[in-house]
């Protein structure tokens, strides 16, 4: 059966166990071209990424995020990243909204390229982004938002549709 185009956004959905196969550059330059295809407030192009793919770097990032063990054994990690010299207005919330959108296209394009991939937050948690910052050795007005964890998925997890009525609102609360 052939997915029209928002099936393809009910099958996206979050993968934790990765088989070791490796993932070849050119799809990992298809999946960073997404990311930066995302829009920016201004257009002012505010994410970067730090691709991981070596298994030591991969295992470091994974002991800081609590929740991230699964990171040290998927074969491509991306660090999501935002840089503040060129947030619009210099404002902390619009370049997270920028990397988010990164973040959600990164995601998306992984899953529609039969990958499979999990979001790990690192901003706002300081410890993370500290940890983070000094193994990657990232300057100071380069903030990590997020880790993404990309591989094979060892599972394809079904796709899934939410609506949720009561959290629609028209016109007015």
């Amino acid at each position: 059966m052939e997915m029209n185009s928002l099936d393809r956004i009910f099958a996206r959905r979050s993968v934790r166990s990765y088989s070791p196969k490796v993932i070849p550059e050119e799809t990992v330059v298809e999946i960073l071209s997404a990311a930066m295809s995302a829009p920016t407030a201004c257009d002012k192009k505010t994410p970067e990424f730090i691709v991981l793919t070596e298994k030591e770097a991969l295992a470091t990032v994974a002991s800081f995020l609590p929740n991230g063990g699964f990171l040290a054994v998927a074969p491509l990690g991306i660090v999501v990243c935002g840089d503040m010299n060129r947030a619009h207005a210099g404002e902390l919330s619009y370049m997270l909204q920028d990397c988010s959108a990164a973040i959600q296209n990164i995601l998306l394009a992984v899953s529609m390229l039969g990958l499979g991939a999990c979001w790990l937050g690192v901003h706002p948690r300081a410890d993370r982004v500290e940890n983070i910052t000094n193994y990657l050795s990232l300057p100071r007005h380069v903030v990590p938002v997020s880790v993404i964890s990309i591989g094979f998925p060892a599972a394809q997890p079904e796709p899934r549709k939410r609506f949720f009525k009561e959290h629609v609102h028209f016109n007015k609360w």
